[in-house]
């Protein structure tokens, strides 16, 4: 079985306990997620199957799109709900005084990612790290948040909820943390949904529940979607077998122009979708990036 599945992760289950479920029910050992949500998360995760897997890292690098639930005066070792308090603090905000933080936090932003995260520090999880009751320098990195702005105003338990447009990398989690601290009182986050990533909308989405080997095909959506965005190269019979068997392709025998330094292609022959070339403006061709399918034998 092969293609992409677009599912509303639940809540309560960790984004592996989700690939996992699709394995059982499509029989299926090759399958992969695109962006890892926190068991508390809820929203779009895509899935992909059999060598559609070989997307997966194209789709991680997409921006993403969240609605979440800050509440202020409580900081967790987590920053999110499902963690030990650290601290509780008075809160004297404003709704205005919301608005005006949030516009702090918009473009390009340096971010410290929590201590509960699956990255690594000398091989280590920093979760694994955070278990055993230690801490460590977590370098900061580069975000950018394409907007940010409020959905649910500050209510009377002191929370609200925001639109949160983010580039890949960025912790939700963190941001409610530092919204926090740059209010005064310290903040975590309590709710948080997936609404879009990699142009795919939570209404695409299937609920995991509604799986299994009878529905899958339903459901299952062609892998090439989710690489819409690249250019698609059109090659002969002759070049498509070239490029499955794993030759390059010359740029002088191409129908195309202007090709970028690791430009990305969508490699077609005929209406089927072949796989991804990489362009190498050194050499002048387009090497094999990975196979997704091969030419039908009766062409």
């Amino acid at each position: 079985m092969q293609g992409l599945l677009l599912i509303n992760k639940p809540k309560g289950i960790t984004s592996f306990s989700a690939v996992s479920a699709v394995k059982r029910a499509a029989s299926e050992k090759r399958v992969g997620h695109t962006g890892t949500l926190d068991p508390m998360a809820t929203g779009v995760l895509p899935v992909f199957l059999g060598r559609a897997t070989s997307l997966c890292s194209l789709v991680l690098a997409a921006d993403k799109k969240y609605i979440a639930e800050i509440k202020l005066g409580v900081t967790t070792d987590t920053c999110d709900i499902t963690g030990s308090v650290l601290k509780e603090r008075e809160v004297n905000v404003t709704k205005s005084d919301v608005d005006n933080i949030l516009e702090k936090f918009k473009g390009k932003i340096s971010q410290i990612p929590p201590m509960y995260s699956a990255l690594k520090k000398d091989g280590v999880r920093l979760y694994d790290l955070a278990r055993q009751g230690k801490t460590v320098e977590i370098e900061p990195r580069e975000i950018e948040v394409f907007d940010l702005s409020v959905t649910k105003p500050l209510d009377e338990n002191n929370c609200f909820s925001v639109n949160c447009h983010v580039s890949k990398g960025t912790y939700i989690r963190s941001l409610a943390r530092d919204i926090g601290e740059a209010l005064g009182c310290g903040a975590t986050l309590t709710e948080l949904q997936r609404v879009e990533t990699a142009g795919f909308d939570i209404s695409q989405c299937v609920d995991l529940e509604s799986l299994n080997e009878d529905s899958i095909p339903k459901f299952l959506l062609s892998e090439e979607i989710a690489v819409k965005h690249l250019r698609a190269l059109s090659v002969t019979k002759n070049q498509a077998t070239r490029f499955c068997n794993g030759g390059q392709l010359s740029f002088e025998r191409l129908n195309i122009e202007n090709f970028g330094e690791n430009e990305l292609f969508r490699i077609k022959y005929k209406n089927r979708f072949l796989g991804i070339g990489i362009a190498d403006c050194e050499k002048k061709q387009v090497a094999i990036k990975c196979i997704i399918n091969y030419p039908e034998v009766s062409e």
